[in-house]
């Protein structure tokens, strides 16, 4: 009998074992780092989606500041009238104004002024705004969830004599201080995870 070739022998049962090893080694540190690669790619995909939230969100509450009619409204029951801009702790919206702007791409036999509202409700954000500036009891606002994670919003307001206050108006509603509106709004919104945002809004006229 003629013995087979030395190159045609297979592999020892060392060999195959030595092999197995190694192929499970590399396994295991290719599905790590995968993992590791896909965690990042989700929490940067998180960061990047809370980023454009509060940017969001920034951006809608400075464009109705800055939109700020002297406009008041009358209150949904009886007589008086509410301030065009108006802003107190003791009330359930932070602040509540009267702004222009508002788009009627449809046609709608409505005016371009828009009341608003905004609240902190749940650690959320919220901006309400009605479908009618004179409105009544039964007239239901349209809600909508700007933020999450937020802690609290506060205002200053820039009196026409340069001094900061924290409620608008800055004195007895009545006549003339109803329609009134300060030179600047300073914005500061108290985040879980950013903590303080800050935002300085000029108002023109």
């Amino acid at each position: 009998m003629i013995a087979a070739p030395s190159s045609a022998r297979g592999f020892t049962l060392l060999e195959m074992l030595v092999a197995i090893a190694i192929f499970a080694v590399v396994s295991t540190l290719a599905l790590t780092g995968y993992t590791q690669l896909q965690q990042q790619s989700e929490y940067l995909e998180q960061r990047l989606s809370r980023l454009r939230e509060v940017q969001r969100a920034v951006q809608t509450l400075c464009q109705d500041i800055e939109q700020l009619e002297p406009r008041p409204v009358r209150e949904p029951l009886g007589d008086g009238y509410m301030p065009a801009l108006q802003a107190t702790d003791t009330l359930e919206y932070r602040v509540q104004l009267t702004r222009a702007g508002w788009s009627n791409t449809a046609g709608l036999p409505r005016p371009t002024l828009q009341r608003v509202g905004y609240r902190v409700e749940d650690d959320q954000l919220w901006r309400d705004h009605w479908p009618a500036l004179d409105r009544t009891l039964v007239v239901e606002p349209v809600k909508v969830r700007m933020l999450d994670g937020v802690r609290g919003i506060s205002f200053r307001f820039l009196t026409a004599n340069r001094e900061w206050v924290d409620r608008w108006p800055a004195q007895q509603v009545g006549g003339r201080n109803a329609r009134s509106r300060p030179a600047a709004i300073e914005i500061v919104i108290e985040l879980e995870d950013w903590g303080e945002i800050r935002r300085l809004v000029e108002i023109a006229g």
